[in-house]
């Protein structure tokens, strides 16, 4: 296998407690996986793609699906997510890790291309968009190095580090980090699919722009978002990164 600078992993799966089957959902008429992996495709720097799903019978459809279109796709750990990526980076040996989720299909690659820049630029062990809150919930990216990876996934005990893959990067002292900010705040813009009423919104955003240009990025729906105001009340009122902090509130050991 050769060795690459970086390389993303999209994680997806087909159980979800409230939106079952999110990732093969259509979206003009392609899955959604299909234009996560396409949106990711656009990126100047990313040199490979690799789709981290679970060893879970559900998801062999996503197996199959990347398989007829041609997409590298690795199968591990349902609960374990940390260690299903770095299982599938340590087969490419990057350099760096770009995290990217399935459920975002509003991914801009220009976004993930700033991300990757700054880290490079800095020589950072983490660099995000998420660190403070100012993109819309669902352009999320997360890059890192291999070595933090590694390291995260030989220490990090507890459940909610295992599920959410960088919780420990982002706790740990040591590691250099760094966290971008958009010029403005538009946090307040849920752009992610977790419940019908985001694949509603998300949907509606296609319908609009998709036809007459299908790399449409954030740019263009902040404009439609101007004239159309109306289309963020659908999917108002979910709060932000629900699942890790339910994992937080439960949280155990769940690596001795």
């Amino acid at each position: 296998m050769r060795h690459l600078d970086i390389l993303a992993i999209i994680q997806a799966r087909m159980g979800s407690s409230r939106l079952s089957g999110k990732v093969l959902k259509e979206l003009s008429g392609k899955p959604v996986l299909w234009h996560v992996v396409n949106r990711v495709r656009r990126s100047e720097r990313i040199d490979d793609i690799v789709v981290a799903t679970t060893c879970q019978k559900k998801d062999l459809e996503i197996v199959k699906y990347c398989a007829e279109q041609g997409i590298r796709v690795f199968v591990g750990s349902e609960d374990d997510v940390l260690d299903r990526y770095y299982q599938a980076a340590r087969l490419y040996k990057p350099k760096h890790v770009v995290r990217i989720t399935a459920d975002c299909p509003l991914h801009d690659y220009k976004v993930i291309d700033m991300v990757i820049q700054k880290h490079l630029d800095m020589n950072n062990d983490y660099t995000s968009n998420t660190l403070e809150d100012s993109f819309p919930d669902g352009l999320d990216c997360e890059v890192f190095t291999f070595s933090a990876l590694e390291r995260a996934w030989k220490e990090a005990k507890l459940a909610s580090e295992r599920e959410h893959v960088t919780p420990y990067i982002k706790k740990e002292k040591s590691f250099k980090k760094f966290s971008i900010k958009d010029t403005v705040d538009h946090s307040q813009y849920r752009w992610t699919m977790d419940t019908d009423a985001d694949f509603v919104f998300i949907s509606r955003i296609f319908e609009e722009l998709y036809e007459r240009n299908p790399g449409f990025g954030k740019e263009e729906i902040y404009a439609l978002l101007e004239r159309c105001p109306e289309l963020m009340t659908i999917n108002q009122g979910i709060i932000r990164n629900e699942g890790y902090i339910k994992s937080i509130e439960n949280d155990t050991i769940m690596i001795e």
